[in-house]
Formats: structure tokens, sequence, C-alpha cells
């Protein structure tokens, strides 16, 4: 059976020295999170999904969800007393403004507690997760009467959210939608199509359930610049606030899926359903925007939370599990073997597995950080800054994450042998769900494609220049160091092949896009290296200092160490290789005609 023990130091060191709580507490939401209630939050939270969400992973996955001949949904057995523990305890109003009966505590923090939700029970995680999604959609662009009609109910958890947009001629072109909205006499619209993936669009754990839905008006124009977004409830709301008659969206049927069983994937049909306009006509992809950005955020914290799971069995079996002998010789000599970890093989998986997550974690939190930063930071200078790396970065984590959390995880699965592919043992398990997250809310091609060919040159390359400022001076400075100047100068030749390859770009996409488009995801990881590689240095200083100031907790700072010294030997040497594989060009790739890709 697996197991799973939510990374609780690791998380406090990097909000204490990466993301720096203490150093914001002026800002909004910050003066809530001292110390104490930080730790409680991360303490509780943890002991929250270990005892009532972690148990139900293994056999929710096993039942599915159901869905009856009415079309209702009902989630895996246990999931509804999970999810009323959930909402009893407050879990998903942390980050939630207070006006809407949210904590109103910082989105960092909330972020922290949502990784561990996803390493105990991703599928489970995926229904709030929706929820506080669509939350964000309709406070950005939705009316006050909407807001405060739907978003308190959708705050305490009584009631559910989603987003809808794909249909099933359409994914990421969504210009190709057919889903129409005919005004109606009293303002409101009906809603009529067929959208298909909808994760949590129909389930026994609330109340409600609102959806965001895409569709077109009357006489739009038939490409993404005729799209409006509409809240379609499941049951129409009553002016005081009571739920009315059932709306005319049902479940048409549940996806048989590779992963994710227990939460409820869905094709519903519009049949007329009764539905307003959120925000203006037309702009209806720039509030789904909101939401999909927020959701992409959340999709790479699901790579690096499956990936922090399935690592920590894969560590716990190479513990106990003893095959063959040590090269240089038995390490137990009393034993008829040694244990998996005499093997550098094995070593290879779990060291990638600790450098990668263990940064990927700092990222996350440090982009957490850049969306609090952007809403409520002192000055525009600030806000701006931290819009920009938002921006920029989010196609990374979501993109590089969730890569490397397949990776990740299959690596982990091949740590057990052939345990790792016999379901009893929860590895395959893993390895089925981390596979979706590079699908989803943008496939990671779609991903690479939107960093290279929109955030690149948005705003005249301001936010990439911006972080190669940062990388470049930290850096610098890191190299008068002398226990951080060996990590500083690989990370600065790193930087160096990344900003190579984003001019290589600028000189040949005007000449043939197929240049960019053909190194877009290489230049992805790239990023994602490069990026990891500063967190990676804040960390190894943080640790230093740590060290030379007398922390008891010496063990665990000079495995920070050593990570470090990993993730510079073995991890960003990739860079150049990346720059290289960019620099190919496209010629080869796009050569061969269709009908020759098979060879006859």
């Amino acid at each position: 059976m697996p197991q799973y023990n939510p990374p609780l130091r690791d998380t406090r060191f990097i909000l204490e020295h990466i993301v720096g709580l203490d150093k914001h507490s002026n800002l909004p939401g910050f003066a809530n999170a001292t110390p104490d209630v930080v730790d409680a939050v991360l303490d509780e939270g943890g002991k929250f999904v270990s005892e009532v969400l972690f148990p139900l992973n293994q056999t929710g996955d096993a039942e599915g969800c159901t869905r009856h001949d009415d079309g209702s949904v009902t989630t895996p057995k246990g999931y509804k007393e999970a999810y009323r523990q959930f909402v009893d305890s407050g879990w998903g109003t942390l980050s939630a403004p207070e006006q809407f009966g949210g904590q109103a505590m910082p989105h960092v923090v909330a972020t922290a507690f949502e990784e561990y939700m996803i390493s105990s029970n991703m599928a489970f995680a995926m229904y709030p997760g929706l929820t506080h999604g669509a939350i964000a959609a309709l406070l950005a662009k939705g009316s006050p009467e909407q807001q405060a009609k739907y978003v308190p109910n959708m705050v305490s958890g009584k009631w559910g959210g989603t987003m809808n947009l794909t249909e099933p001629q359409c994914g990421t072109d969504l210009g190709l939608i057919r889903t129409k909205a005919e005004p109606q006499a009293d303002g409101s619209y009906a809603i009529t199509g067929t959208k298909i993936f909808i994760s949590s669009g129909e389930h026994d754990l609330t109340e409600n359930i609102i959806h965001l839905v895409l569709a077109k008006t009357p006489g739009a124009p038939d490409s993404t610049k005729g799209i409006s977004l509409f809240v379609v409830p499941k049951f129409l709301v009553n002016e005081d606030g009571s739920l009315g008659d059932r709306n005319a969206v049902t479940c048409g049927s549940i996806e048989h899926k590779m992963g994710i069983h227990a939460n409820s994937t869905c094709v519903m049909n519009y049949d007329g359903a009764t539905g307003w306009l959120v925000g203006e006509e037309m702009k209806g992809l720039a509030a789904m925007f909101i939401m999909m950005n927020a959701a992409r955020l959340g999709v790479g914290l699901q790579g690096l939370g499956v990936a922090e799971v399935a690592f920590q069995n894969a560590v716990q079996y190479a513990h106990d599990r003893r095959q063959g002998r040590a090269l240089t010789g038995p390490a137990d000599p009393d034993e008829k073997a040694d244990t998996l970890f005499v093997h550098p093989d094995v070593r290879r998986m779990l060291m990638d597995g600790k450098a990668v997550i263990e940064g990927l974690r700092a990222l996350c939190l440090w982009g957490a950080l850049q969306v609090d930063l952007e809403h409520g930071a002192a000055s525009e200078e600030e806000r701006q800054m931290a819009a920009d790396l938002v921006g920029l970065l989010t196609p990374v984590i979501k993109g590089y994450g969730t890569d490397k959390g397949y990776e990740i995880a299959t690596n982990a699965q091949q740590v057990y042998g052939g345990h790792g592919y016999i379901v009893e043992w929860g590895m395959e398990q893993y390895v089925r769900d981390a596979r979706i997250a590079m699908i989803y809310e943008g496939t990671n091609g779609v991903q690479a494609m939107d960093l290279v060919g929109r955030k690149l040159a948005q705003n005249g390359g301001r936010a990439v220049q911006a972080f190669f400022k940062i990388v470049g001076e930290e850096a610098a400075a890191a190299k008068g160091d002398e226990a951080l100047a060996d990590f500083a100068g690989k990370l600065e030749k790193a930087l160096g092949e990344l900003q190579a390859a984003t001019m290589w770009f600028m000189g040949q996409g005007m000449q043939n896009p197929n240049q960019v488009g053909a190194g877009a995801h290489p230049y992805m990881h790239l990023m994602g290296i490069v990026a990891l590689g500063l967190m990676w240095l804040r960390m190894a200083k943080a640790a230093n200092a740590a060290l030379a100031a007398g922390a008891e907790d010496k063990p665990f700072l000079e495995a920070k160490l050593v990570t470090a010294r990993y993730f510079a030997d073995r991890i960003m040497p990739e860079a150049g290789a990346l720059r290289r594989k960019i620099e190919g060009g496209s010629d080869a790739m796009m050569a061969l005609p269709p009908e020759l890709f098979v060879a006859g």
C-alpha cells in the first residue's frame, strides 16, 4: 500500500527563505499569515489530507464515478463525507475575500495546502480547485449582482463551479465552438450546445453547480472574436438566494478515461438552458482566460503534487527492497543482497526526482507569491513586475512542471521494477493520473507556443528581459561567494544558452514561423531549467546561511546543498543540448510528406 507524508519542513523552508512571508506583512492578507497561523494551516492541513483524503485515493480510483439514468452522478464511497469535512473545516476558504466569506489568506499559503491535497488525492482536489477558478472569473468580470448571488456559496463550498470550453469538434481552437446563446426578453440567454471533457460537470458533493460556459450570440463573428461567457447554474437561484427549478443542463455521459477516475469528467448537454452574460458580449475569451490561467498554475501544481507522492513511495521502496550488490562491494555483508539505494541508476532516478520536485515546489510557491503581489503590492511598478513574471512563467510552470511530474512518476514506478506495474502498489495510478496534466488546460505544446509566440514579445519583451535581469544579477552576485561560485557559474552558462536561444528566435521567426514552432517545446524546458536554477541558487544561499548561523536541522540543510550540486552537475547541463536542438530548426521536421510518415 502506498503512503504519503506532507513535506512540511520543505514547505516551511521555502515560505521562510524563498517567499519571505514576513517581508510582505504590510500587504493585504499577509497580516493574517503570521508564523503561528501558517504553521497551523500546514500542520492541520497535512493531517486532514493524510487522514481523510489519502485513504480514499486508491478506492476512489477503483470505484470511479457513476452516472445514473436520470443524468445524476454519484462520486465514490466516502467522497461526500470527506467533502463535508473539507467544507466544515474551511479549507476551501483560505485565500477567498473576506467580503464573500473567505479568510483572505495569501494565495501562496493556499497554494501550499493545495499541493498537499493534490498529492493525497488529485481527483478529489479537482472539485474545489475548479470552483476556485470559477470564483476568480466571476470576481474579475461578473456584475456585482452576479457576485452577490453566486460567489458566497461557492466560497463556502456549498456550491461548486466548472468551466465549459471544449466541444466535440474543437479543443484548443475555440473559434470553432458551436454552442449558441439566444437572447431572451428578460435579459437572460438560452444556451444550447454540447460541451465535452468537463471536469466536475455533475456530482453529488454540492447543492448546486455554477457552470461558466463559452457560447456565441446571434450574428457574432465565426471566430474567437465572437465568443461570449455565460453563467449557467445547475439549479436556478431565486431572488432570496434559495434554489429554484432545475436548469436545462444535464450530464449526457461520463468519459471513460485513463486516470483521475474519481473525478466526474462529463459530456454536458445544454438544451436551451438559462444563462446570463458575464462581462461584455464577445469578450468572453478574455474573461475565461482569467479562469484558464488560474487553472494552468493549478495544473502545474498537479505535476508537482503527483510527482511528490510517487517519489516518496519510490524512496521507501528503495530503502526496503534488496536486490544485487553495490558495484564497490557488499554494503551489507550480513545480508544476502543490498538495498536498491546502492545502485547508481536507482540513485539517478531518485536524485532527478528530488532535485526537480524541490525546485518546482519553490517555483510554484514563488509564482503564487507573484499572484499575491500582482494584486496587493504597494507600488504600481511592483504590481506590474509581478504580473509580467506570472504571465511569463505560467506556461513554464504548467508545461515544464507537468512534463517533469509525469517523468518523475514513471521513474518512481521504474524503481519498483515489476511491482510498479501492479495495481496494489499504487504506482501505476500515479502514472495514469499524472498523464492528464500534460494535456488539459492547453496541451504542453500549446503552453510552449504561448510562451514563445506570445509571452516573449509581449510589451516589447519586458517580462523576459526582467527575468533575465533577475537571474543574471543574482548569479553574478553569488559568484563572489566561494560556497556558491560553482553553482552560480553554471547558472550563468544556462542563462546564456536561454538568451542565445531567444535571440535565435528573434532572428528566425519573422523569416519562417515554423522555426519558432519547432523550437518551442525545448525552449520551454530550457526556461524551466533556468527558473529552477534560480530557485536552487536561492535555496543553496539560504541553506549556507542557516548552517553558518548554527541551525538545528543540519541534515536537512546539508541535503539541500547536495541536491543543489546535483542539479548543477546533472540537470543544468541539459540547457546546452536544448539550445542546440532549438537551433536545429524546422527543415527536417516539416519536410516529410504526411503520407510517408508510416513506412510501407
